[in-house]
């Protein structure tokens, strides 16, 4: 699971598979390194998380917000992406978590490119006009009103930037119905593994 509990469910903001939770892992140990190397090990084998970031258009000195961070599997990713400039927000409603997250990030030596962030879990909770791409990664089915979280998080993005959602096919059609219903317009589209596709969505220019 993304999210640690059952009840992030509830307050919708992503509990599916991808960044699962090790809540018996060893803090710190070398058992829990080993066990953390071998879960991102299998995440990067499965997911190719190298095309999210890819489709993402991200590089140094970018300003990223992967929403619904979990433990990192994904975060790590980014941070590497716009190291050593850039910043990426970590955003998620359980803070137990996104220690687990830096946890990640420091034994990978990003921990200084990642900001972690407790949000409410109705609005994504980013500073307007400020990042040049904004992630979720299996969390977009989870939201109580994805409509008007997806306008909300579009005014984060700079001019030009990029919302990217990233799930399971199965939730393709609503997803993308629901990005355009937020005025968000489809710029690419592919599928890094036959299980899960990536959207890419830029906002509509103003006449």
């Amino acid at each position: 699971m993304r999210f640690a509990v059952a009840i992030a469910c509830l307050l919708a903001v992503g509990c599916d598979g991808g960044r699962s939770t090790q809540a018996g892992e060893p803090s710190g140990s070398a058992a829990g390194d080993d066990d953390r190397g071998k879960e991102q090990a299998r995440f990067d084998t499965e997911r190719r998380p190298e095309k999210v970031v890819e489709a993402m258009g991200i590089g140094p000195g970018s300003r990223v917000a992967d929403v619904g961070a979990g433990t990192g599997l994904l975060t790590v990713h980014l941070a590497r992406a716009v190291a050593p400039n850039g910043r990426v927000v970590a955003t998620d409603i359980d803070g137990a978590v996104l220690d687990l997250l830096a946890q990640r990030l420091k034994a990978a030596g990003l921990a200084d490119v990642v900001e972690r962030r407790v949000v409410a879990g109705g609005t994504p909770d980013l500073e307007p006009a400020s990042y040049d791409a904004i992630l979720l990664a299996e969390v977009d089915h989870l939201l109580k009103d994805p409509v008007q979280w997806l306008k909300t998080a579009a005014s984060a993005l700079k001019p030009g930037g990029r919302l990217v959602i990233s799930n399971r096919v199965y939730h393709r059609a609503q997803s993308l119905a629901n990005a355009r219903s937020a005025g968000l317009v489809l710029k690419n589209e592919f599928n890094p593994v036959p299980t899960h596709y990536v959207a890419v969505f830029v906002t509509q220019e103003k006449p």
